[in-house]
């Protein structure tokens, strides 16, 4: 089956990286910063947990006694995720990001984590859209 030009599998970061929810969150830190990416899901035994963010990361480290060495994802990442099937519309997945304000979306196929769609690739989605609309 062709996947439609609208699909959000168009425009979602395949094979995103991840961390387990026990690596710490200075881990978290280093993986961030040399992969150049802001957003990881959390997984363990194949199993979407959460997802950690450099928000989230940043929002943990300023609570009192928090050792960035030494506490785990799994208490900074964010458990309420917003998970989108590869086939759904690009138009539903942006829209319901910005109604629940969410900087990404976790792409699963069944139970399967595939893909991670973020507000950067939202931002390369609207110039390619706008692209192929004539608008400069």
């Amino acid at each position: 089956m062709k996947t439609p030009p609208s699909a959000i599998r168009t425009y979602m970061t395949e094979s995103p990286h991840s961390i387990a929810p026990d690596a710490t969150m200075a881990k978290a830190h280093d993986m961030m910063r040399a992969l150049q990416v802001r957003h990881l899901p959390v997984i363990k035994d194949g199993r979407l947990l959460g997802t950690v963010s450099q928000r989230d990361l940043a929002i943990m480290e300023t609570l009192p006694g928090v050792e960035p060495n030494e506490v785990p994802v799994e208490d900074a990442m964010a458990t309420d995720v917003y998970t989108a099937s590869p086939d759904a519309p690009l138009q539903h997945v942006a829209s319901e990001m910005a109604a629940r304000k969410l900087g990404s979306a976790v792409i699963m196929d069944g139970k399967e984590v595939i893909g991670i769609f973020t507000t950067t690739d939202a931002l390369q989605a609207l110039t390619q859209v706008m692209g192929l609309l004539g608008t400069p």
